[in-house]
């Protein structure tokens, strides 16, 4: 094993001392959560498409007329709210499983 995998696995091994309380909620108000929580999930999804085809109609439209603008901030604040959106639900399994 690498010193550094070794040293990350004993960092982490003090989440499996964190007790786990089991879920009291009804089934039928998982399921509604579960359905609202994946609407919310596809339109953020949606929501990072379209700010990633705006900000390349932008920046083509820049182009052809000569201008210089902020174009790479603004694709780079939408590309990493799309991270955020694609990692929501892992990162969040990861703290509370």
């Amino acid at each position: 094993m690498s010193p550094l995998l070794a040293i990350s696995s004993s960092l982490l091994s003090f989440r499996a001392d964190v007790p786990a309380p089991e879920s009291d909620a009804p089934p039928e108000l998982t399921e509604k959560v579960d359905t609202v929580l994946g609407l919310v999930a596809w339109a953020g999804t949606a929501a990072g498409v379209a700010g990633v085809l705006v900000t390349g109609a932008m920046m083509a439209i820049s182009v052809k007329r000569g201008e210089s603008s902020e174009h790479m901030s603004r694709l780079g604040m939408v590309l990493g709210g799309c991270i955020l959106v694609a990692t929501a639900g892992p990162l969040v399994s990861f703290v509370f499983d």
